[in-house]
């Protein structure tokens, strides 16, 4: 705390990445004027916690980040060792100054004067800073819907976020709960390993057709960003996009393994009752529900609106309430669809608002990176 940040990035997942880039782009010097605070004990964000089984052929959705091209990995490597190796060596290509661990427990605001902000972490460190781009994504905020009944159910329960392996589950009975990719995923690996499944949605799978291009993606982006402007709690971007239909799913659906038996109404000691009465055995509960955005470091600034919300501007990354705050990793750039550009978006939000503070001991590498 001997000196004033301007910009502290939390997270150093492909948003946090993307915004490092661009802030150093722009004049920031690491170290000096903008450092990353990361949780993980290495590079690769959220990937990094990915299920082995999880190749780079069978994980969509990888992007490049600014500057660096991904490649041509192996197909056949867990997409974990695929995206930490990479975002380990743009961290040392850019020389970004990403400091892990360093988990960060809470932000307050530092004075009365709108200026500073101060960033504490579990470490007892503080930083005190001038803007925050906070990208601390979902995976450590698992979502666990409630059912009657769950607490008595009498045989293995896991979430996303703790899957490993399907081979462990082999010639059991196991029903997978959630409408998203992952659940097709975690079906077909079970399937394989000689599981026997169940799969339970909501509603009704929607496998569509349409092609996953640029215009698609802008489509699906405005859709989320409309919730969030509005300061509701964002959707997940897969209940806007749908399910892609391609061969493999195709295949899956003909085999009966991709075909839901519908919402459940309760769970019992020794499985489940479903919505139209059925009732099923099962021995395994595999929760491919979802995650929460992780915004706990942000209760002091007391941000959430009526609607449970955190109301964002117009470029989906400036937080109406708290100017010297941009969020990535939320709403439409919780998936790798938009994260790269939510990182350019905040890194050129924060540096516009460096310049609009005008503080007194300002430095002037970014003001003069904004002004050329």
């Amino acid at each position: 705390m001997d000196k004033v940040l301007d910009a502290v990035i939390i997270g150093a997942g492909q948003a946090g990445l993307s915004a490092a880039y661009h802030l150093q782009r722009r004049g920031l010097v690491p170290e000096q004027d903008y450092i990353v605070l990361d949780a993980n004990e290495g590079p690769g964000g959220a990937w990094r916690h990915r299920w082995p089984s999880l190749t780079f052929d069978a994980a969509h959705g990888l992007h490049d980040l600014p500057g660096l091209p991904l490649g041509v990995p192996d197909p056949a490597e867990p997409a974990s060792a695929v995206v930490s190796r990479y975002y380990g060596a743009y961290e040392q290509k850019f020389n970004l100054p990403v400091h892990r661990p360093e988990r960060v427990e809470s932000i307050t605001n530092d004075d009365g004067a709108g200026q500073l902000l101060r960033v504490i972490s579990a470490s007892g460190r503080e930083w005190l800073v001038r803007t925050v781009i906070s990208g601390t994504g979902t995976w450590d905020r698992p979502y666990w819907p409630y059912y009657s009944g769950r607490e008595t159910f009498r045989g293995r329960q896991l979430h996303t976020h703790d899957f490993r392996s399907a081979d462990e589950f082999r010639g059991k009975r196991v029903l997978v709960v959630g409408g998203g990719t992952s659940a097709l995923q975690f079906l077909l690996q079970l399937d394989t390993a000689g599981a026997q499944t169940v799969w339970s949605t909501r509603r009704e799978p929607d496998f569509i057709t349409e092609p996953f291009d640029a215009s698609w993606g802008i489509e699906v982006e405005r859709k989320v960003n409309e919730r969030t402007r509005a300061g509701l709690p964002p959707v997940s971007v897969v209940g806007v996009t749908g399910l892609p239909l391609n061969e493999t799913y195709k295949a899956g659906i003909d085999a009966g393994v991709l075909v839901s038996r519908g919402r459940l109404a309760r769970i019992t000691e020794d499985g489940v009752v479903f919505a139209d009465g059925s009732a099923e055995q099962v021995d395994v509960i595999l929760w491919a529900t979802g995650f929460r955005p992780s915004l706990d470091h942000l209760t002091p600034l007391q941000l959430r609106e009526p609607g449970g919300g955190i109301r964002m501007g117009p470029d989906a990354v400036s937080v109406v309430k708290e100017p010297r705050l941009f969020l990535v990793g939320y709403g439409s750039s919780a998936s790798t669809v938009g994260a790269t550009r939510a990182g350019r978006a905040a890194a050129m939000a924060a540096v516009r608002q460096l310049k609009t503070a005008q503080v007194p001991d300002q430095g002037s590498r970014a003001l003069a990176a904004v002004a050329g």
